[in-house]
């Protein structure tokens, strides 16, 4: 699959226009997580909702459902990160312990390798392995965005950058760019969180 500048901006130029603000809705919820800002999940909720949408009407409805689980994340993490309406206490940033990563990344994988397995054997689904390990991490880093664990940023970079390969082989080639940038937000995220952590425990 041959990748230069011009298939590139072809791709992007082929883009509705709900795509685009689903995109760029995605990259405002990023960012404004990295700030731990509540804002975040409302453009994570409607951001997912068009993506929902979008990938139903499609027919890719492992994406469809991917996205509806992040609509209901969506909700959730408001929920955590508000903390309640007589609360004044956020939700602090913590940090997972190397075993207790290691045994998600274990259980995690085991998962995916168990989907990858029946979408290979059952379904006519390309890339099967790979795409249900990017689902099945998307679930786990979402969950542990939205309960403020330090590492989930961490998961995140792995996850774009593998989701960079899949979309690589399947030919989409503005996503690439898009999940690149993800990757560099990820990472922001984790300094930025990791900062505020040390802050906390000082």
């Amino acid at each position: 699959m041959e990748i230069n500048p011009e298939t590139i901006l072809d791709a992007f130029a082929a883009m509705p226009a709900w795509e685009i603000l689903a995109v760029v809705f995605g990259i405002a919820y990023v960012l404004l997580a990295a700030k731990e800002s509540l804002w975040a999940w409302f453009f994570a909720f409607f951001g997912t909702l068009i993506y929902t949408i979008l990938f139903w009407d499609g027919a890719l409805l492992s994406s469809a459902l991917l996205n509806f689980y992040y609509m209901i994340m969506a909700v959730y993490g408001f929920v955590l990160w508000r903390g309640g309406k007589d609360s004044n206490e956020n939700l602090a940033i913590t940090s997972w312990s190397l075993s207790k990563n290691i045994t998600v990344i274990i259980f995690g994988v085991i998962i995916s390798l168990v989907v990858g397995y029946l979408s290979a054997t059952y379904t006519p689904a390309k890339f099967a392995y790979l795409d249900g390990f990017v689902m099945i991490f998307s679930v786990i880093a979402t969950w542990m965005l939205a309960n403020k664990i330090l590492e989930n940023w961490i998961f995140w970079v792995v996850i774009d950058a593998a989701a960079v390969v899949l979309y690589w082989k399947s030919g989409y080639h503005a996503t690439i760019v898009l999940f690149m940038f993800y990757i560099v937000l990820a990472l922001y995220g984790y300094f930025t969180w990791r900062k505020a952590f040390s802050e906390y425990r000082s």
